[in-house]
Order: structure tokens, then sequence, then C-alpha cells
């Protein structure tokens, strides 16, 4: 059995930034499906903006003007 990696406080901060970030793209209208996918295809600028501070709502609000 494999052993179990343990995250950082960092990538852990990031991926529930991530999770809020899917809730504020659902609630924009996109799929759960959807907002994963954008998530993925854009985890560059999804990084950009997390370390640009930006709040989970303020980086779904960019990502769908």
């Amino acid at each position: 059995m494999a052993k179990k990696e343990e995250l950082d406080e960092e990538t852990l901060a990031f991926i529930q930034w991530c999770i809020e970030v899917e809730g504020f793209l659902v609630a924009g209208g996109a799929t759960v499906e959807q907002a994963q996918d954008h998530i993925e295809e854009e985890i560059d600028w999804f990084t950009d903006q997390f370390y640009a501070s930006l709040t989970p709502e303020e980086a779904a609000r960019e990502a769908l003007a």
C-alpha cells in the first residue's frame, strides 16, 4: 500500500480556496462539473489569483466576466 502523502498548509489553503471558488461559480450559473472543469483548465490563472489575495468570490466574478 502506498504511503499517504501529507499536504502542506499552503496547498490545503489553496484547495479550500478553490472549493469556495467552485461554489461561487455554481451560484453564478455553472454546473458543478463545469466549475470543476474550468478550475482544472485554468489552474495557473486561479493560482495567480490566490497568490494575489483575491477572495474566492472575486476570483469567481473575474472568471465569469
